[in-house]
């Protein structure tokens, strides 16, 4: 924005009548004092599974496909927005002013992040629906060994905690259901806790958020919902929660309870539960050593907690659940994790070393990068050279999952910074530890020795144009 630029004119409060250009905003301002108005109105629909009829499923992916599309607009639009609150922020020199900047921008972030939630969402449902189109029995998943084996071993232990961790879209999910499925296989009861499907309301309080759990946990074992039954508010909320899973969960199944939480870096931005929540949990799985009868029941369960990187817990060590049991960091492919991957889409054949060695080059060995890739060639939506040249383009298949590294940097000033230094030149660069640490908890870098460098070609095409 142009020094000469009245601050006051940042962003547009209605953003529905701006104009797309090759996927890039030309939205016009009106004065800040309106910022934080509604700029979408998306329904999404309920995606449910295929039933077989293939006209339908194409339809359901076709709805599933446009909602995607308005999606990516409408994040791109609010990304917008959000660059020009931040932009506004740094150049206003009116206190007033500014805290109201402040608690815009803390607005605008939060729905960036809902649209930015939703978009996965759709992501995971059309990829299902990619897999599921493979074949009844087949699936892309590529095993990492050892830690799946680890992982298995494990789960089996009486009151077993597995931490799985990685950047977004590197497979957490995707391995924690092969955990449950064999879990299942054992005989175990599993119950699975998507965070992200807990809404604002749901996260007020303490109180509210172990209600939700408790219930949630109730309905998946098919058990019915009692929690004021076993409810002490005197005793304390941490307290009741663990009463109701010793009284009445843990003690009226006949088997191990697997309990595994996904997402669990929804937690991290609200301080008032997450402490106590983690502090909870940690309780549980000291609790199973005991060798009275409270450990032998608590024996029976094993949890499991998923979490992106992206973001930072900061907590006591003592209270926290992410520095006992089993952690789990998963890597990139390597290229025979790729060749696998590539004959799973039956496209070794056609598509020949070259190819892959050119995708690799591109992507690495991203799991996400590399799917959304090779089911674009698979489909023969683009060709190999169509994709390799539009990939660090606002036109590219990649074009949101790249915008929203773009937002994570630009949310970070010394991020940025170093980042900036990271693609710049052609050999491994010594950073901030804590810079390093955050870059690679993005997914950004690797890390070679004490230095960093680009993950892959595309980040260090797309940052470049990007970066100043």
């Amino acid at each position: 924005m142009p020094d000469s630029q009245d601050p006051k004119q940042v962003s547009s409060s209605d953003l529905r009548n701006s104009q797309f250009g090759g996927g890039l905003i030309n939205a016009g301002t009106v004065n800040a004092g309106q910022i934080g108005g509604d700029i979408y109105n998306i329904h999404l629909g309920q995606q449910t599974a295929a039933s077989g009829n293939s006209a339908q499923s194409q339809n359901q992916r076709q709805r599933s496909l446009s909602e995607k599309d308005s999606l990516e607009k409408t994040y791109t639009l609010q990304s917008q927005k959000v660059a020009n609150l931040r932009t506004a922020l740094v150049i206003e020199t009116d206190v007033s002013r500014k805290f109201q900047y402040e608690n815009q921008l803390q607005t605008e972030e939060r729905t960036l992040k809902e649209l930015g939630d939703k978009l996965d969402a759709i992501e995971q449902q059309l990829q299902a629906a990619e897999n599921s189109g493979l074949g009844a029995d087949t699936s892309i998943y590529i095993e990492r060994p050892p830690i799946e084996d680890k992982c298995y071993k494990a789960i089996v232990q009486p009151g077993a905690l597995i931490r799985i961790k990685a950047p977004q879209r590197m497979g957490k999910t995707l391995l924690l259901e092969k955990i449950l499925d064999h879990a299942r296989h054992q005989g175990y009861e599993t119950v699975k806790l998507d965070l992200k499907l807990a809404d604002n309301s749901t996260l007020t309080d303490l109180k509210t958020f172990l209600h939700w759990l408790c219930v949630n946990v109730s309905d998946s074992l098919d058990m019915s919902d009692k929690v004021d039954e076993y409810w002490q508010e005197s005793l304390g909320l941490n307290t009741s929660c663990t009463r109701y899973f010793q009284r009445y969960l843990l003690s009226n199944i006949d088997s191990s309870l697997v309990f595994a939480i996904d997402n669990f870096e929804r937690l991290f931005e609200y301080a008032n539960i997450f402490s106590e929540f983690c502090l909870l949990l940690r309780s549980w799985y000291e609790t199973a050593k005991q060798g009275d009868r409270m450990g032998k029941i608590w024996k029976k369960l094993r949890l499991v907690v998923v979490n992106s990187t992206e973001a930072y817990p900061t907590l006591d060590i003592n209270r926290s659940p992410f520095n006992v049991g089993l952690a789990i960091e998963l890597p990139e492919f390597n290229q025979q994790q790729v060749q696998e991957m590539a004959k799973l889409y039956e496209l070794g054949g056609s598509f020949g070393e070259e190819g892959l060695s050119q995708l690799i080059k591109l992507v690495g060995g991203h799991p996400y990068l590399l799917n959304e890739a090779i089911a674009n060639l698979k489909s023969q939506e683009t060709s190999l050279e169509e994709l390799i040249s539009l990939a660090p383009t606002e036109q590219g298949i990649f074009s949101y999952h790249l915008r929203q590294q773009l937002e994570s940097l630009q949310s970070d000033s010394q991020l940025k910074e170093g980042y900036a230094k990271v693609i710049t030149v052609d050999k491994p660069v010594q950073l901030n530890p804590e810079i390093t640490f955050k870059l690679h908890s993005l997914g950004l870098v690797k890390i070679v020795r004490n230095d960093c460098i680009a993950s892959c070609d595309l980040y260090r095409q797309y940052f470049l144009a990007r970066l100043e």
